[in-house]
């Protein structure tokens, strides 16, 4: 049974940005559960399996290809394209700071990282792996992978759960502290533009900050139904609510367009935007969040202001360097 704990809309205009939320910066490092504690040789080997792409069916897709760590974490399109050149109906979303979402995906299926990691590898549309036995098999023949789950687990073996907490291990350290927002909520009060702070007034006042809480602007785990506020004009060219969000997983009817609420970090690299990856730029982003959420019409100015406030909202991101893929010398590899 999937459990959701659904954020109410705060539609009250707050008197002040204190009054509506509490700064929060972004921590510089994501808690890792119990049963998988980071350590070096864990990330080393997660960033090998995430960008290699024989973990796919036809050895042409990678986690990497649609969570693309040397952009804002996704693949800017408005849908990942996986084996075989097959699409699926939703945008990907970023992996930077996913380590802080409390569940994973658009519907909150998986509510770990290391459960999110499991599921493209053997979805038909995205890596196309029969199975996971079909994965460790394959791992198994590859002598490098032998030696690196030995050295990240000791006594271990290749399999899906190891493999799975390395590629969690990896994302949780994806994490862009920093950003001019970060700054300025640390004490910098240099750290923002006039524009950027009317911006970030103007979000409170509305109440955007309502969803998009906490450090990570997301939440913190919440879902929102989307759009609160039917339209038809909208619906007609965005056909947001072709998707039932959290129901097409759940099958309960209360659950329909139901959607985990995303971070607004690094949000001005991840365009198209919204589930479906069908909004083309941030402004009209802004817009229909406000009309279609807030049933409100915000003039150009407000829109200005709130987007360069978003701007503020990138971070430092990590310097990733490749990693050596283990080969198979002197011998074809087999995708059969």
């Amino acid at each position: 049974m999937f459990k959701f704990r659904v954020l109410a809309t705060a539609l009250a205009l707050a008197s002040s940005v204190s009054a509506a939320w509490a700064f929060e910066a972004l921590p510089t490092e994501a808690p890792a559960p119990a049963d998988n504690p980071t350590t070096e040789a864990k990330v080393e080997l997660g960033k090998m399996l995430y960008h290699d792409p024989r973990l796919s069916s036809t050895g042409t897709v990678a986690c990497a290809s649609c969570h693309n760590t040397m952009l804002g974490g996704e693949d800017n399109r408005p849908n990942s394209m996986g084996v075989n050149g097959q699409t699926g109906g939703r945008s990907a979303p970023t992996v930077w700071n996913a380590a802080f979402n409390k569940v994973q995906f658009w519907d909150g299926r998986a509510e770990s990282l290391e459960a999110q990691a499991a599921g493209p590898v053997t979805n038909p549309i995205e890596m196309g792996m029969k199975s996971w036995d079909d994965v460790v098999a394959r791992l198994k023949t590859i002598d490098g992978y032998q030696e690196a789950f030995a050295a990240a687990f000791p006594g271990g073996e290749i399999s899906k759960d190891t493999a799975t907490k390395a590629i969690a291990a990896y994302e949780r350290t994806l994490i862009t502290p920093n950003s001019a927002y970060d700054k300025y909520a640390n004490g910098d009060q240099s750290a923002l533009t006039e524009q950027q702070v009317r911006g970030l007034n103007k979000a409170a006042e509305l109440g955007c900050t309502s969803c998009h809480s906490g450090p990570a602007f997301n939440g913190g785990g919440s879902f929102q139904k989307f759009p609160l506020h039917e339209n038809g004009y909208f619906e007609a060219q965005y056909h947001f609510m072709k998707d039932k969000g959290v129901a097409e997983v759940s099958k309960n009817p209360a659950d329909e367009h139901l959607f985990k609420v995303p971070t607004l970090r690094n949000v001005a690299l991840t365009a198209p935007y919204f589930h479906n990856g069908s909004v083309k730029t941030l402004d009209q982003a802004v817009k229909l969040m406000a009309k279609l959420q807030l049933d409100k019409d915000l003039p150009k100015q407000d829109v200005d202001d709130i987007v360069a406030f978003l701007n503020a909202l990138t971070g430092e991101f990590p310097k990733q360097t490749m990693p050596r893929l283990p080969g198979t010398p002197d011998k074809t590899f087999n995708y059969d």
